[in-house]
């Protein structure tokens, strides 16, 4: 998900806005996808409280959705919703769609999510997904800290990342069509990918979203997230059954 704003060609971009505008879009960005990020662990608790989270795991796992192509269907339907709401996020017209397009996205990630965390929490180490978490926020943490640190641009990652992205998902569809597993190789290369999306998203927000795209820009930032925490879940789980 990037936006398709550019510093030099926009007076609003965030390399032109002044010191206080800049760090004012900076702290909401991502006071944004700490909110974002509280209310997927406030959806997933509830899911699991509630037992919504076995009957969707098993309606996915052992249900009509279990057979070759039913996580293909998922998926689609998944990078479907991805799309509204990241349209919703780049609204220019309402603020309220802005957040129902952060909301959508978050919504999505949690119900997503729920498979994996299912088996991971029932049939996996119980260290697993809190060690998850921490490392994707180590991770995260680090190579942000390398953004704002070095104030290096890493625009030039666009169609790299790009053309992985689009290479990732033809693997998981042959995968899925021809019925063989990804591995752990797959899962590392994943985490790449996802490190080199949040260098990628963090120098855009030091230089090039608008400075009242903090939404858009925290969603962005919240996807690279989920990104790498589900490949690292992925990585702890493999290596717990060794």
């Amino acid at each position: 998900m990037q936006l398709s704003a550019e510093p030099y060609g926009n007076p609003q971009a965030v390399a032109h806005a002044t010191v206080d505008e800049r760090a004012s879009f900076i702290v909401k960005t991502y006071v944004h996808l700490v909110g974002a990020v509280f209310a997927f662990v406030f959806l997933e608790a509830a899911f699991f409280i509630t037992g919504v989270a076995q009957m969707v795991a098993e309606f996915v796992l052992e249900g009509p959705l279990s057979g070759r192509f039913g996580w293909l269907l998922v998926l689609g339907a998944f990078i479907a919703v991805s799309f509204i709401a990241d349209r919703w996020a780049r609204s220019d017209t309402s603020s309220a769609m802005q957040y129902m397009g952060l909301g959508l996205y978050v919504v999505a990630e949690a119900v997503i999510f729920i498979p994996l965390l299912f088996l991971a929490a029932y049939y996996s180490s119980p260290d697993v997904i809190p060690t998850a978490g921490l490392v994707t926020l180590v991770l995260f943490g680090g190579l942000t800290g390398v953004v704002f640190l070095t104030r290096k641009d890493f625009s030039f990652l666009k169609g790299i990342l790009g053309v992985l992205a689009i290479g990732a998902i033809g693997f998981i569809i042959a995968g899925a069509i021809f019925g063989f597993n990804l591995g752990l190789i797959f899962s590392w290369a994943m985490v790449a990918l996802a490190c080199g999306y949040i260098l990628y998203h963090t120098s855009q927000i030091m230089l090039y979203y608008r400075t009242d795209q903090h939404v858009a820009a925290s969603l962005a930032l919240f996807a690279d997230v989920m990104l790498l925490l589900w490949y690292v879940i992925q990585i702890l789980m493999a290596r717990g059954r060794r």
